[in-house]
């Protein structure tokens, strides 16, 4: 069945769980009407509640089509991807439970979008169905949440304002505040134990993948510093928002012949710095031995979130500075509680753009700004989330 005559736009694959919730009352609130989209899970008590509830958000919900899916069963996963225009899966870690959906997808010809940050999950799906994916006319979109929408489009939108065709440096400086779910704490701690697959994962990939002829992108490393402009302190951040952005520069010609990158977090004290490495370091030591690694994975449940309030409280800015061709920028990614609220608006958008919008003829393992760039950018817009430059100096 070609994806224009399948019965579903998007289907909501662990809808269920905490930011599965959140991603289903946002579509039930937001997607436009007429849309086809579905819940799919294992409990099938769970997913009628989880309809129930967004009918009282919108009548329409109540027809919801609701889908088995299991990771521990292909033949489910197989059945959701090629009934899908778009399948979300909000199902994590990925590491341990991703990789039978995307390779369903890729063999389907279905389009996806998860909110992993998980470097070895994605380098690990480029290795084994990217190319498969590419032939089906697949789009395998990770990361579409706050890892790393703000940071892979914020360095798209800022790009953009800089001249064309000549060599560019752009500084991303993040600032956030929120709490976060038991799923991303069960994520980081996985990371942590896996810094050997991790790294291994990384190492074929760039063995492997193909690099621009005659450009050059790299990701900047710098130290601990003070911010001379807002005051605080500017430290490394090493997620995978960098290699994201790298990824998207590699692809488009836009980011002109010689590309660099630098990520870091904004702090207002250096006791914060320590407390961070400090605290980094020790969950990273004791994620290493199987005991310490289930203690650690015992303090908080996968379904465990922040409450409303909570993530009424939450905020992020992405600042970006770019230069190029004697012209400086300084742009802005902002919104609210990063992990939750606006992870799961920025999910959801992500599906309903490959599902609705006129995009690059595109397939396989792809960016968010390689896949939908601009008008994934107007989407968020209306959605609340601001994209806006700040300061313009320079010869235009």
């Amino acid at each position: 069945m070609s994806a224009s005559e399948r019965p579903h736009e998007v289907v909501l694959f662990g809808a269920t769980g905490f930011t599965g919730g959140l991603t289903a009352e946002y579509l039930a609130e937001h997607a436009r009407p007429g849309t086809e989209w579905a819940l799919a899970g294992r409990s099938r008590g769970k997913l009628e509640a989880l309809r129930e509830r967004l009918a009282g958000i919108n009548d329409a919900c109540s027809d919801l089509a609701l889908l088995h899916a299991d990771v521990g069963e292909p033949d489910s996963l197989r059945e959701v991807a090629e009934s899908a225009r778009v399948v979300i899966t909000t199902v994590g870690p990925y590491v341990h439970y991703g990789e039978p959906l995307v390779a369903a997808c890729a063999a389907a010809g279905t389009d996806y979008v998860d909110l992993t940050g998980e470097p070895e999950f994605v380098d690990s799906m480029w290795l084994r169905h990217h190319e498969r994916a590419e032939s089906s006319g697949s789009r395998i979109v990770h990361c579409c949440g706050f890892d790393s929408i703000p940071h892979d489009l914020g360095a798209y939108f800022t790009v953009q304002q800089l001249p064309e065709g000549v060599p560019m440096d752009l500084q991303g400086v993040v600032g956030a505040g929120g709490t976060f779910s038991g799923g991303t704490y069960h994520s980081a701690v996985n990371a942590f134990a896996r810094v050997r697959q991790t790294a291994a994962a990384a190492k074929q990939r760039r063995e492997r993948e193909p690099r621009p002829e005659g450009r050059k992108v790299k990701n900047v490393r710098g130290g601990v510093h003070r911010d001379p402009a807002g005051g605080g302190w500017i430290v490394p951040l090493p997620t995978i928002d960098p290699q994201v952005v790298a990824r998207s520069a590699r692809a488009l010609e836009r980011y002109g012949p010689d590309f660099s990158y630098s990520h870091s977090l904004r702090l207002k004290h250096l006791p914060m710095v320590a407390g961070l490495a400090g605290g980094a370091g020790a969950m990273f030591a004791l994620a290493q031995l199987p005991p310490t690694r289930r203690l650690l994975l015992k303090l908080r449940s996968p379904g465990e979130g922040p409450t409303p309030e909570q993530r009424a409280k939450g905020w992020f800015r992405v600042r970006f500075t770019g230069e190029a061709g004697g012209e400086r920028v300084i742009t802005e990614v902002s919104g609210g509680d990063p992990g939750y609220g606006e992870t799961a608006k920025m999910l959801a958008e992500s599906a309903l753009c490959l599902a609705h919008d006129d995009l690059p003829r595109t397939a396989g393992q792809l960016t968010t700004a390689v896949a939908m760039g601009n008008p994934l950018i107007d989407r968020l817009q209306r959605a609340g989330i601001e994209f806006r430059v700040i300061e313009a100096a320079g010869g235009r």
